[in-house]
């Protein structure tokens, strides 16, 4: 490693006082990057209750080699370790990343769980280009040390010369470079004695489920627990395909949560809480509406009618269209047809969002409102940040979230028409106990919605003395609900109980309101 750098210290309003020397890592493509240590810094952040958090900081690339000592690959990463420890090799250390697939880690780094964070106007929207940094009083860093990676082909992480980017992309290509990513940043830096978490957003929890049982198989490698941020494991849950009715049956209580916080659904319902509209749209839900949705050309015309005014209730639509479109509405119609009366689109990622198109009779919207308002903001902060801060350059573009790692294969062999990882989880859970999970969902996110989420954890097959080993949250955001601060306060106290549940032996599985 290279001597320690005192490099950068912050105010708790986020203030630069002092930067690093650049130090260059050179383009992977020249062969040299593989053989550089990352790049080494001192940090320390004053959080808003006085809390101060020193830390080191290492960005740079893992070289990834099969046994024959032949470069594969170079991953990019950002590690942050807490000074001051006792006993650092037993100190819990986490993993995480982000989906897509294609997604660097820069949403959870710069958003969740990172010292620093990208600051966010109060409406949870990002302000006037360019992105800025803030001190991240939502930061996981007190309960945990934090490896932030990103897989082959997001961020900086690159192919070697001579390999393919299809080497490292589909479920089972992912999830074997991922883990021996954790194995070997594990090995090098003496962390087998430490409790071990990984946590991902998105695809990326459908990496973690996989992973989970893959580390385990291939490495004896035993997690203390996952974190599952907007989670999908079934993804027959949330494709809207011809014949697979279990979509629209999921998504209506997001529905009606969007219809909820755009003031759209009827008065006794708009005037109550959230939870009692949600309460009454899981009923119907898995109960009427799955039926109805059952019998296909077999339901009646009333209750075809009486069916449609229902989800016309609940979902702020009219019951004309619903019945026009089957008593089936897609993502996208929904997202075009909230607010069209008003020219308006509803974000995927966060309904919260309003996006206009150039066609307001349009079939679904031009773009997603809720990462375009953000998209910049990440990208701006992260090629400042890690060049000013961390120390680390390339003249690679960082790969937010990239088409690079297309086609992408789907699934296995074994699946049935849809990747599913449900069983990765439960299998992986059954080998090993004391793992825990926690699950993390937005009301708000139309990408992976709660409900479905639910629907699939109740599906699992654990036996029930396992089942308690299973947490879950919930919060008015959406997809990236830590882009909303109280939000972001919550996720914080929720992991940091999470991973102190995990840790501590024997506990019982506390309950995380």
């Amino acid at each position: 490693m290279p001597s320690r750098i005192l490099c950068l210290f912050l105010c708790a309003a986020g203030l630069v006082i002092a930067a690093p020397p650049a130090v260059r890592a050179q383009d992977a493509a020249d062969g040299a990057a593989d053989v550089a240590e990352p790049v080494e810094t001192s940090h320390a952040i004053t959080l808003d209750d006085g809390t101060t958090l020193a830390y080191t900081a290492r960005a740079g690339f893992l070289p990834l080699r099969d046994e024959s000592g032949e470069l594969l690959a170079r991953v990019f990463h950002v590690a942050y370790t807490l000074e001051g420890a006792d006993d650092p090799a037993s100190r819990p250390v986490t993993f995480v990343f982000n989906g897509g697939p294609g997604s660097s880690s820069v949403w959870l780094h710069l958003g969740a769980a990172g010292p620093m964070r990208v600051a966010m106007t109060d409406e949870g929207e990002a302000p006037t280009p360019p992105g800025r940094l803030i001190v991240n009083e939502g930061t996981w860093l007190a309960a945990t040390d934090l490896v932030f990676i990103d897989p082959v082909g997001t961020g900086y992480s690159r192919p070697a010369e001579g390999h393919e980017q299809s080497e490292f992309s589909g479920l089972e290509n992912d999830a074997r470079s991922v883990a021996e990513f954790i194995r070997l940043w594990t090995t090098r830096h003496g962390r087998w004695a430490s409790p071990k978490f990984l946590a991902g957003e998105s695809y990326g929890t459908t990496r973690a489920a996989a992973l989970a049982r893959r580390l385990q198989s291939a490495h004896n490698l035993y997690l203390n627990g996952v974190v599952l941020i907007s989670s999908i494991l079934d993804f027959g849950t949330a494709r809207f395909d011809t014949g697979n009715d279990l979509p629209y049956a999921l998504f209506l209580p997001t529905y009606t949560a969007t219809a909820w916080t755009h003031g759209r659904l009827p008065e006794d319902l708009q005037s109550g809480p959230l939870e009692a509209a949600l309460a009454e749209s899981r009923a119907f839900a898995l109960g009427d509406y799955w039926l109805a949705l059952a019998r296909g050309a077999s339901l009646t015309a009333a209750d075809r009618a009486r069916v449609a005014r229902r989800l016309a209730r609940l979902t702020g639509l009219d019951a004309e269209y619903i019945e026009q479109a089957n008593l089936r509405v897609s993502i996208g119609r929904f997202t075009k047809q909230l607010r069209r009366d008003e020219r308006r689109t509803v974000g995927r990622l966060d309904s919260r969002f309003l996006g206009i198109d150039r066609d307001a009779a349009g079939e679904s919207f031009e773009y997603d409102p809720s990462l375009a308002a953000i998209s910049g903001a990440y990208a701006a902060a992260l090629n400042e940040y890690v060049r000013r801060a961390l120390g680390f350059e390339s003249d690679l573009p960082y790969e937010i979230l990239t088409g690079r790692v297309r086609p992408w294969p789907w699934g296995r062999d074994s699946d049935q028409g849809y990747v599913n990882v449900a069983e990765d989880l439960r299998a992986a859970m059954t080998r090993n106990p004391h793992m825990r999970v926690h699950i993390a969902s937005g009301y708000y996110d139309l990408a992976t919605p709660f409900f479905a989420t639910e629907y699939t954890v109740d599906h699992l097959g654990l036996e029930p003395e396992l089942r308690g080993n299973i947490s879950m949250s919930y919060y008015e955001s959406g997809h990236m609900m830590y882009i909303h601060e109280p939000s972001l306060r919550q996720l914080r106290r929720r992991v940091e109980r999470f991973i102190a549940g995990a840790v501590a032996a024997g506990s019982p599985v506390e309950s995380i309101p």
